[in-house]
C-alpha cells in the first residue's frame, strides 16, 4: 500500500563506485547519479559491490550529507553468488558510514545463488525464484538461521518510530540484484514512505 505522496516526483540521487552500478540503480528508482553531495534531495542511495568495497568519495559523500538529515538507504547490489556477502558488505559500511539497520537478509538456493529476502520483523520470506514474486512463511531452520540478526534488528530499532527513516535518522541496508529483482520492491516501499520534494 503506497501513501499519498506515493506518485508524486520525489529527489533521488545515487551515490557509489561504478563496480556498484549507480547509473543502473538511479534508473530503476527514478533518480540521478552525483558525484557530490546533494542538499536538494529527498533520498540518497548508496550503492555497494560487496566484491569492491567502499571507495573513498562514496564515504566522504555519506559524510557530507549528515549535516542536510537527508533520508539514506544503503543498498548492497551485485549479489551473484556466495563469496559476494550482503553481510559482510553491511558490516564494512558500518565502519565508515554508520550503524545501519538491516531489515531483510538474504536466503540462497542449494546452487549458492541468490533467491530470496527475508523481512527480519516478522519472519516473512519474499520469493523471487517466481515471476511475480510471492511472500510466504519462513520454515524453522529459517528462524534459528535469522536469530541473532533479528535480535540485533530489534535492538537497534526498539527506540524508533515509523517515521525514522523518513527523518534521516534510520539507515536501511537493502540486498538488491537488479537482474533478478531481489529487492527493488522493498526500496520502493521506502521510496513510498518519503514526503514529496518541494
Amino acid at each position: 500500500m503506497s501513501s499519498p505522496s506515493a506518485d508524486a516526483v520525489k529527489r533521488i540521487h545515487v551515490y557509489g563506485h561504478a563496480s556498484a552500478s549507480p547509473q543502473a540503480l538511479a534508473s530503476a528508482f527514478s533518480g540521478t547519479v552525483a558525484n557530490s553531495p546533494e542538499s536538494e534531495s529527498d533520498l540518497a542511495i548508496f550503492a555497494i559491490n560487496p566484491a569492491a568495497g567502499i571507495d573513498q568519495e562514496t564515504i566522504e559523500n555519506w559524510a557530507a550529507l549528515d549535516d542536510f538529515q537527508i533520508p539514506r538507504l544503503v543498498v548492497v547490489n551485485g549479489l551473484d553468488g556466495q563469496e559476494l556477502d550482503f553481510e559482510d558488505a553491511v558490516m564494512v559500511a558500518n565502519r565508515v558510514f554508520t550503524q545501519l539497520v538491516t531489515p531483510y537478509l538474504v536466503l540462497h538456493d542449494d546452487g549458492g545463488e541468490p533467491t530470496a529476502l527475508i523481512r527480519l520483523q516478522d519472519l516473512q520470506i519474499i520469493d523471487y525464484s517466481r515471476t511475480p514474486a510471492h511472500i510466504r512463511a519462513s520454515d524453522p531452520e529459517h528462524e534459528e538461521l535469522v536469530r541473532e540478526f533479528r535480535e540485533e534488528y530489534f535492538e537497534l530499532t526498539s527506540e524508533m518510530d515509523e517515521g525514522a527513516f523518513a527523518a534521516g535518522i534510520l539507515f536501511p541496508a537493502i540486498p538488491i540484484n537488479l537482474i533478478k529483482g531481489i529487492g527493488i520492491d522493498v526500496v520502493r516501499g521506502y521510496i513510498d514512505l518519503l514526503p514529496s520534494g518541494s
